[in-house]
């Protein structure tokens, strides 16, 4: 059975698209951390992320980087942090998440809650 990610990248399901490629595809996480939360995944499915082959798991470092540097730009935060968890989802993604402390990244905290518009908005300046 297809996961919630394969159902995205085929657009069974709708997501808020950052960027995507023939490999790889970044949507805006739904439940947020921060204003340009963006989930990074492989389109090859495969549930944890170091049983990815080399190839695809350097190359979605390298797309992350290109989504991560879009985010820092339009937010204005300090960094964009990285963070692996893959217990929720059974297909290998990463979390790029704008940061300025490093409490910016307890998933244990509040997520924001905006609305189709406010997501709708983000995703289209990350994807300029």
């Amino acid at each position: 059975m297809a996961s919630i990610f394969s159902k995205i990248i085929a657009g069974e399901i709708p997501s808020y698209k950052v960027a995507e490629d023939e490999n790889y595809y970044a949507f805006l996480d739904i439940n947020p951390l921060a204003e340009g939360h963006t989930l990074v995944v492989p389109k090859k499915e495969v549930d944890y992320i170091f049983d990815l082959d080399d190839k695809t798991l350097s190359g979605m470092m390298v797309f992350a980087k290109k989504v991560a540097e879009k985010i820092k730009e339009m937010t204005g935060c300090k960094k964009v942090a990285v963070v692996v968890l893959g217990l929720e989802v059974a297909h290998a993604h990463i979390h790029l998440i704008p940061i300025n402390s490093e409490s910016d990244v307890d998933f244990h905290r509040e997520k924001l809650q905006l609305t189709p518009e406010q997501f709708a908005e983000i995703a289209r300046k990350l994807s300029e």
